[in-house]
């Protein structure tokens, strides 16, 4: 090899990645499932890792030379247990979609039934979208929040689970501001003779912190995203008890996919060891009350905030009680022109096309990342309702956009 560097060897890519290093320094990133990963997360990730080919598990690979893989992998693995409390851990899917179609294959077989939450009220595509591989292999019927509440109508899910007999019942949400009864969907699965998977993607953080409550032990099978509220290495985990285990790797390899990313395993495991310190407790803690102070500095600008408020990582707000005319996407590019990016979501009941929603998602895990606490975050709550009663007001525009400079440095990512 040559020893040249990216900028050396690849001009325009060097000059792309340097664009996004400061583009996450110079705005502030408020996607739900978006983190800033560490320094350490990400020199694991760009290692000579990435020329191993190591298909199989550690101890049972099928090519040579995987003794540093297996070691990388079994760290991984290991410190994912005590993170959750999981009996047994995969830790090889390439993202969280991937992790529920590994549990899918494992137990389920074409034509077999899907209850999940419907997209549009805080679901997930690779719980039975159309759009989504699930929506075409499974019979899938889906469930609703209550729209006038913004919570889990769980009576209602389990008449739906009585009328419907699925074969699997899908918890664990994208859009869904509530702590979730993992105990209570259980019961319904129980009652139907169904199996439970609980995909906790966007949670994965503050189960591990206990500021969520834990599906681990109570749901059949958990599935996740190691980014997002974690801050490892992106990609999907699924964990479940000993009795699945066989079956849960057989589908995650051969059955979805091929070698393991071993870099993002490497991630993974980097990532796992970060939220193993005390500090991260305190992270996941301050990620919910950041979120919390958003939801309430939100509705005391008028803005109607689903559900009434919080008790994650996300806010999800309905435009249209407040601002009628106006429609996330909308909002989601004025901010943006500002330095704040964000989602335009749908909502509950939602009136419109899901390309051009009434809603907004606005998440803390990164500005949290970024050391805000509550009081950066109702200012940045107050810039955002300035913005959505305003979207074309120039002078508003740049106003904030002044404000979000001084902010972004105050408070940098990555020096």
């Amino acid at each position: 090899m040559n020893g040249q560097d990216l900028s050396t060897v690849d001009p325009e890519i060097a000059d792309a990645v340097a664009a996004e290093r400061d583009r996450q320094n110079d705005t502030l990133a408020m996607i739900a499932s978006e983190n800033h990963a560490s320094e350490a997360v990400m020199e694991a990730q760009g290692t000579t890792l990435t020329n191993k080919y190591a298909e199989g598990y550690p101890g049972s690979r099928y090519y040579a030379g995987c003794e540093n893989a297996d070691t990388v992998e079994e760290l991984a693995i290991e410190r994912a247990k005590e993170l959750w409390g999981a009996d047994h851990v995969n830790v090889q899917p390439h993202s969280g979609s991937q992790a529920n179609l590994g549990v899918y294959l494992a137990v389920l077989d074409p034509g077999d039934k899907i209850l999940s939450l419907d997209l549009t009220h805080g679901g997930h595509l690779s719980h039975g979208h159309p759009a989504n591989f699930a929506g075409q292999v499974y019979e899938v019927e889906q469930y609703e929040v209550d729209e006038e509440t913004g919570y889990v109508d769980y009576e209602a899910l389990a008449a739906h689970a009585e009328q419907f007999d699925p074969d699997m019942i899908v918890s664990g949400y994208s859009a869904y501001p509530r702590e979730v009864d993992f105990g209570r969907i259980q019961a319904v699965a129980d009652d139907v003779d169904a199996l439970h998977t609980a995909d906790i993607a966007h949670i994965t953080g503050l189960v591990a912190a206990g500021v969520h409550e834990s599906p681990v032990g109570v749901a059949d099978f958990v599935t996740g995203s190691t980014h997002k509220t974690i801050r490892a290495g992106r990609g999907g985990i699924i964990m479940c008890d000993e009795e699945y285990a066989d079956a849960v790797d057989s589908a995650v390899f051969p059955g979805a996919q091929g070698g393991p990313l071993m870099h993002n395993v490497a991630g993974k495991a980097v990532g796992f060891h970060e939220a193993l310190q005390p500090e991260f407790t305190e992270y996941a803690e301050q990620v919910v009350a950041n979120a919390k102070a958003i939801a309430d500095q939100f509705q005391e600008r008028g803005l109607e905030v689903v559900s009434g408020g919080t008790d994650t990582h996300l806010v999800l707000v309905d435009l249209r009680p407040s601002n009628p005319d106006t429609t996330g996407k909308t909002v989601e590019s004025a901010l943006e022109s500002v330095g704040i990016v964000l989602n335009a979501n749908t909502v509950p009941g939602e009136t419109r096309s899901s390309f051009n929603p009434s809603g907004i998602r606005a998440g803390t895990p990164a500005l949290t990342t970024r050391g805000f606490g509550e009081s950066e975050c109702r200012e940045v709550a107050d810039l955002i309702a300035d913005v959505v009663d305003a979207p074309e007001d120039d002078a508003t525009l740049e106003q904030v956009s002044e404000r979000v400079d001084e902010l972004t440095d105050a408070f940098p990512v990555y020096e």
